[in-house]
């Protein structure tokens, strides 16, 4: 922070010494630099004219952030989109935003889904199971960083439930749904921070000693979402006569997000990392990728970040603990071979 204040000093007293014309310059030179440095970090843009209409598409955690940006240009590119969130009052805000940015409320459906509630999610499959004949798009999106050790009613590490074990419940239950698609995609929003997760020991994921801390049991988790992926994508292939599709990304580092838990002091960095980190549409942007590009039509089990295919960590193509991961989370959201609502 203190070189970042000395630059900004040293820029500052360089163009005071500047006269107008060589002002002018400067100012043209600094602010196309600006415009480069942004465009860098703004990361890979879906510019596909792809039309979404008649899809169905079922989107978690999109009251805000990268889901929500999500959402509306799924609904503005034609998909009924059913928005999966815990709050009832926050999902209807979010429609309503969505519609003063140009969305049509007729396919914004809210559906109440809490992703630390086995009992819940379970309800909110068998609603749209009930509403719905197909699901073509199912992007697990929501996500959640805990301060501390908690665990869930259903005795789980809060992390864990929230971020593996939920949306792994919701994807069995609703495979189906995406199976009758033409062409179903499933994405899971993961994280580069995957590559940071020690390996997954599954005899303490559910302790306070596997927690470890807030940062490592979330990097768990994210290793997780990838390595589902890559399994039930495996699965899925090893039986034959599929079109889905099953991937995971990193959305990027959104500056939303980032600063959400800072004070004013830091404004100023704020203000410079505008132009470093991602906006919550540019972060949106790999999920839309994954959703509607003609580029990854048949790709499966693949990690992306910017629209493009990227290497996971190793231990994420271990083979054997994805398998171990798959079959321990079955168990553990009460569901065997043939997943039941």
């Amino acid at each position: 922070m203190c070189g970042m204040i000395i630059a900004l000093a040293t820029l500052f007293g360089y163009f005071r010494m500047l006269d107008q014309n060589s002002l002018v310059v400067a100012g043209v030179g600094s602010a196309l630099g600006l415009y480069l440095l942004r465009r860098h970090f703004k990361g890979g843009q879906f510019g596909e004219r792809v039309s979404a209409k008649g899809k169905v598409a079922v989107v978690t955690g999109c009251n805000t952030g990268i889901g929500l940006e999500t959402a509306r240009e799924l609904n503005i590119r034609g998909a009924k989109v059913y928005m999966l969130c815990r709050s009832e009052e926050r999902a209807r805000e979010a429609q309503i935003t969505l519609v003063k940015k140009g969305c049509d409320a007729t396919r914004l459906i809210y559906v109440n889904c809490d992703l630390s509630s086995m009992e819940n999610v379970r309800t909110c499959a068998h609603k749209l199971n009930e509403l719905e004949s197909h699901v073509d798009i199912l992007i697990n999106n929501a996500g959640l960083w805990l301060g501390g050790f908690e665990k869930t009613k259903n005795g789980h590490e809060t992390t864990w439930q929230t971020n593996h074990l939920g949306p792994f419940l919701l994807t069995e239950l609703l495979l189906p749904l995406v199976e009758k698609s033409k062409a179903g995609r499933i994405i899971n929003v993961a994280s580069t921070l995957h590559k940071k997760s020690p390996v997954i020991d599954l005899s303490t994921i559910d302790t306070e000693e596997g927690f470890g801390s807030a940062y490592i049991a979330y990097n768990k988790t994210k290793l997780a979402n990838v390595m589902h992926a890559r399994e039930l994508s495996r699965r899925l292939r090893a039986k034959g006569n599929t079109t889905v599709t099953v991937n995971s990304l990193h959305p990027g580092v959104i500056a939303s997000e980032l600063w959400r838990n800072f004070g004013t002091g830091m404004k100023l960095a704020q203000l410079i990392g505008g132009f470093m980190l991602k906006s919550e549409k540019d972060g949106a942007q790999t999920s839309l990728y994954l959703a509607l590009s003609s580029e990854v039509k048949g790709v499966s089990g693949c990690y992306f970040m910017d629209c493009a295919r990227k290497p996971e960590a190793p231990q994420a193509l271990d083979d054997l603990a994805c398998k171990q991961l798959y079959d321990y989370s079955m168990k553990a959201v009460g569901l065997d071979s043939s997943p039941k609502i």
